[in-house]
């Protein structure tokens, strides 16, 4: 017998609002919509997920010491030129790479989940581009 495979022709939009919510809890379910893991056509080497707008961004939560013992890395590739950006200040600056940098982590390393990681979208405020694909609004 064959394994028969399904791919979903139409994804779904849904909207996430991260006010007040914790970083880790919200990357974790914003990453079960992206790569498909509530429907019951999950493959993990199919792209079944659907498009998920999360809204907000800058008023995420992080427990505990978090805001100042948490850095983010960026590195240019010469000798000394890493630099070493605290999570408070990531989160003043560019909220919305908090967001994307959780979910990036907590997906596989190939080429599948950087298809699966451009369908999401983060916005640090309230508004966004997205109205004209109908988001679904989903409480976590």
């Amino acid at each position: 017998m064959k394994t028969e495979f399904r791919k979903e022709e139409n994804p779904r939009w849904y909207l996430i609002d991260a006010q007040d919510m914790v970083l880790g809890r919200l990357a974790t379910e914003v990453v079960k919509i992206l790569r498909g893991k509530n429907k019951a056509s999950y493959s993990p080497s199919m792209d079944n997920g659907d498009f998920v707008v999360v809204i907000n961004a800058s008023k995420v939560r992080l427990t505990g010491r978090k805001l100042t013992k948490k850095m983010y890395y960026t590195h240019s590739g010469y000798l000394g030129h890493q630099k070493a950006i605290p999570a408070g200040v990531q989160l003043a600056q560019h909220p919305e790479r908090l967001i994307e940098e959780a979910v990036k982590g907590m997906l596989p390393k190939t080429t599948l989940s950087r298809q699966v990681f451009s369908k999401l979208k983060v916005y640090g405020t309230a508004e966004h581009p997205h109205s004209a694909q109908k988001p679904e609004l989903i409480k976590l």
